[in-house]
């Protein structure tokens, strides 16, 4: 089957309203982090506060993320998706009364880390469906899941371009505040619509005894929860590093529009990586991606000006989507399948602690030497990524998957 093949079997088996359903529903969590960011550095004007509740926020959902999605593989993901949407919706709305209000720097961070706790995961759970809707209708095979897990990657990608980029739109046309009430009615629209989409029925309740008795964290899973964790670092000082970029540049708004640009060239490359041939391991697929982001990382070091950033982000992009898509893939292939949502959303919220780490570490920097340092951490999470990749080819190529 060609991978052109693949994708059209994929749309048609799940149906055009299930993607496009699942694809916005991710959107709010993309845009959460960076509404946070920007909504507080402004309304109090502290980048180290700003990257603390957007840390805060990311650190929650990803503690809570794998509790989630354990419940999901136990009681299906509807009841769980459908909690966590209104929920996390009501969290980002009251977030945003607060800030306008004035409330202490410690009031927004711990709304901000209770709104986190509450928004679903919906990617990674999105990811989970797709081997049973394969396998309902008879199509499953190994190239139609990869083709699943590329479209997934490539999906989450133009998340991460549409979701940063709606937050700056709406940052320039109205202010920060609304881009936080536009998430929280995405969320509670398409974040519930996919809880109850037909699709959730298929997830849930298989093997839960097995489940329990069956360890998760094993060294190579490991290796990748950290490969994610620094995909984190590496998302959430960009976003930090462009919004003191583009604020000392007078243009604070156009910060979420820098960091979309990472997405357009991961969006091209996600989706390619279906034509990768089969006999390609993805451990290998891991050095390789991992290299990539090295090297196009260090130029960042040499940036003094929004288009500069621009650039370097861009073609940065083109080298994210194929790491993140060979960490969950091989991830998914080495749990077993009643264990899948609980993996998902554990590389996914390791994901959300690297990226309060790097906003964090990444903000205080700002706050004493700019931009500059900021978009150090950068660099240095991507080496760092690279070098781990170096070192676990080993542990990655003998570890047992499907």
């Amino acid at each position: 089957m060609s991978p052109v093949a693949a994708y059209r079997s994929l749309f048609t088996l799940a149906g055009p309203a299930y993607v496009v359903v699942a694809f916005l529903g991710r959107l709010p969590l993309a845009m959460s982090q960076m509404g946070t960011l920007l909504l507080v550095s402004t309304t109090t004007g502290q980048y180290t506060l700003g990257g603390l509740a957007a840390g805060a926020l990311a650190v929650a959902n990803a503690v809570v993320a794998p509790v989630a999605g354990g419940m999901a593989d136990r009681i299906g993901q509807r009841p769980v998706v459908l909690v966590q949407s209104f929920a996390g919706a009501a969290g980002l709305a009251v977030l945003v009364v607060l800030a306008e209000a004035g409330a202490p720097g410690a009031l927004l961070v711990a709304v901000a880390a209770a709104t986190g706790a509450a928004m679903p995961q919906v990617g990674p759970l999105a990811r989970v469906r797709w081997r049973p809707i394969a396998g309902r209708a008879g199509h499953e095979s190994p190239q139609l899941v990869d083709a699943a897990f590329s479209y997934e990657g490539a999906a989450d990608e133009a998340s991460f371009v549409l979701g940063p980029a709606l937050v700056g739109a709406v940052a320039v046309l109205i202010d920060p505040a609304g881009s936080l009430l536009v998430a929280a009615g995405l969320l509670a629209v398409f974040g519930g619509w996919f809880a109850l989409h037909p699709t959730a029925a298929l997830t849930g309740g298989t093997h839960v005894a097995r489940a329990a008795r069956t360890r998760l964290l094993t060294g190579a899973f490991a290796v990748l929860v950290g490969a994610q964790l620094l995909v984190g670092v590496l998302f959430g000082s960009i976003q930090t590093g462009a919004t003191a970029l583009a604020t000392a540049d007078g243009v604070p708004g156009v910060a979420g529009l820098i960091h979309a640009t990472l997405g357009v060239g991961s969006v091209v490359a996600g989706l390619s990586m279906a034509w990768v041939p089969a006999r390609v391991p993805f451990e290998r697929r891991i050095l390789v991606a991992a290299g990539a982001l090295a090297l196009l990382a260090s130029p960042l070091v040499f940036v003094h000006s929004v288009a500069g950033m621009v650039a370097v982000v861009l073609a940065l992009g083109f080298a994210v989507a194929p790491y993140m898509i060979s960490n969950f893939t091989l991830g998914e292939r080495m749990v077993p399948l009643s264990r899948v949502g609980a993996a998902m959303t554990m590389l996914a919220g390791a994901t959300g602690i690297g990226y309060a780490l790097g906003s964090t570490v990444a903000g205080r920097l700002a706050d004493v030497g700019g931009y500059g340092p900021a978009l150090a951490v950068t660099v240095v999470a991507a080496w760092t990524a690279f070098v781990l990749a170096v070192c676990a080819q080993r542990t990655l190529g003998t570890a047992p998957h499907r």
